[in-house]
Order: C-alpha cells, then structure tokens, then sequence
C-alpha cells in the first residue's frame, strides 16, 4: 500500500515537468546564457602572453616575476605555526579567548557555544590572507574583464546597428 502511494506521489510530481513544451521559457527560471560567462583564472610568469577572452569565458591573468616560475608559492615556504612568526598583538588576541564559553565562543560548553564558529573561520581565514601577503585580488580583476567584456559587446552591437541603419531596405 505504502508503494503504491510513494508510486503514485512521485508519478504526480512529474506530471507539471512533462507538461512543458519544449524551448518555451518558463517563468521564474534562470538561463545560462551570455550574461553569465565562465571565468578562467590563470598566472602567468615573465612575458608569457595571456590567453584572450571569448564570448564564452573571460580570462584573467595576474603577472608574477619570472623568476618565480618553478619557485615554491609564496603561501607555502615557511611554517605559519613558527612561535618566531608570530607578533606579540596576536599572541594577546589569542589570550583574550582562554576560558571564554558562551554565546559567540565557539565552544561545546554553554548555551550558544557554537554560533561563534563562523566568525572564528572567517577571522581565521582573513588572517590567513593577510599573512601570506598574495596581493593578488581576483575579484576586482573579474569585475574590470568583465566591464571590459560587456564594453566590447556593447560597441559591437552599435556597429551593427549602424550598419543596418546604413543600408537601404
């Protein structure tokens, strides 16, 4: 009996999907389309040519010394955890947090102990960054390709309008 109920709850379920003509749009849904182009992130080294964008993916590139090239990332030569690398400021943060528990505290004891959890990661992980001093920030290359993307579209798109108000019907 069960079966046959789950049997007949999913075959209703599908019933709107089949219902839908294809390559008719639907309201409410999200198409991939050329507003959404994929983003390759690359570095490159010395005066090694970027790849250039397409219609379909923009291609950002962030330019490091040659020298570089086969060298270890910057993130990955020493140890973090060194006591010698790290300042006495940071040591006394790490003070401030011995015996706290409660709301905000990132802890199993108390009530609310774990609503502080997010926070530390996120103070962790911009500490993080910060500490290996990558100066390299994607997101604003991003937002200029893509400025730069839709510019270029937006110039093409008015040469073709020109052109078909240049010609006689």
């Amino acid at each position: 009996m069960r079966v046959t109920l789950f049997a007949l709850a999913a075959a209703l379920a599908a019933i709107p999907a089949l219902a839908q003509q294809p390559g008719v749009a639907v309201p409410g849904a999200q198409s991939a389309g050329p507003a959404d182009p994929r983003v390759n992130q690359l570095i490159v080294y010395g005066d090694d040519p970027c790849p250039a964008s397409t219609d379909e993916e923009i291609t950002v590139c962030a330019r490091l010394p040659d020298s570089d090239r086969y060298r270890i990332p910057p993130n990955l030569r020493d140890n973090p955890n060194e006591p010698a690398s790290q300042s006495w400021a940071g040591r006394a943060m790490e003070l401030q947090y011995v015996g706290r528990s409660g709301t905000d505290s990132c802890s199993t004891a108390g009530a609310g102990g774990f609503t502080g959890c997010l926070s530390q990661m996120i103070n962790l992980a911009r500490a993080e960054r910060r500490a290996a001093g990558t100066d390299i920030n994607w997101t604003r290359m991003v937002e200029e390709a893509r400025a730069e993307r839709e510019a270029r579209l937006q110039a093409a798109t008015q040469e073709e309008e020109e052109a078909d108000r240049a010609t006689p019907n």
